[in-house]
């Protein structure tokens, strides 16, 4: 059996109760990065063998399907919920196709934490995760996704944040507006808004930029006249 638990993107507290008696009690778990998953083990007094899930292997992954096939098994990855922009999706993918009970737990997501807090409407959106280096490969993406009309959301590094901002603001405009979240749920949690311009200019002010980035680019919803509406 798999377990997909998520895990803390910053907040050690915001773990589950779920995902807490799910990591006690199964057999061993697959992690990401070894080092970071025992640290947050260890702060909960959890003690299980830890194995390296590397999403590129195949020998990896064959393992790790291996093990699932005869031990309760958890898959985690450095924060948030595997398989959303994070390793674990050959695994799932695998464990399916072998009958092997797959069983996700909710529990923390960047993507989730951004959007209820960026005050846009809660509809549909578009989730476009990290970035492609390349970027004629990022003006295409950004281009294509706008023309769904719903809010696009990104991941991205503190490294090439300025970059895309820029690329966002070539493509759609420099009032294209934008809500960029930094450091979710850590103590130097910070909110960005406003036109795309201004968010270049405020980073660019910064004598170094960190953290993680969910971006925002938000399209408010067209109002449905009489004719397009259901009711």
């Amino acid at each position: 059996m798999l377990y997909i638990v998520p895990t803390p993107i910053g907040n050690l507290a915001d773990i589950t109760l779920r995902a807490l008696e799910t990591l006690k009690t199964v057999d061993v778990v697959f992690a990401e990065d070894t080092r970071r998953s025992k640290t947050l083990l260890s702060h909960f007094l959890i003690d299980k063998p830890l194995i390296r899930y590397n999403e590129n292997d195949p020998h990896s992954v064959s393992h790790c399907l291996n093990m699932a096939m005869h031990k309760n098994c958890a898959l985690v990855c450095d924060g948030g919920t595997p398989c959303i922009s994070d390793p674990g999706w050959k695994l799932v993918k695998e464990c399916l196709s072998k009958g092997i009970k797959v069983v996700p737990l909710p529990g923390p997501s960047a993507l989730t934490c951004a959007l209820s807090g960026a005050g846009i409407t809660g509809g549909a959106f578009t989730f476009l995760g990290f970035m492609p280096r390349k970027t004629g490969k990022i003006s295409k993406l950004i281009a294509a996704a706008y023309e769904l009309e719903k809010p696009i959301v990104i991941y991205e590094s503190p490294y090439r944040i300025v970059k895309l901002l820029e690329i966002i603001s070539g493509v759609l405009g420099p009032q294209t507006p934008i809500i960029a979240a930094r450091e979710l749920t850590k103590v130097y949690e910070e909110w960005l808004r406003g036109p795309v311009s201004e968010i270049i200019a405020a980073l660019n002010k910064k004598n170094k930029i960190l953290g993680e980035f969910v971006l925002i680019i938000d399209r408010p919803a067209k109002e449905e006249n009489d004719e397009d509406a259901d009711f």
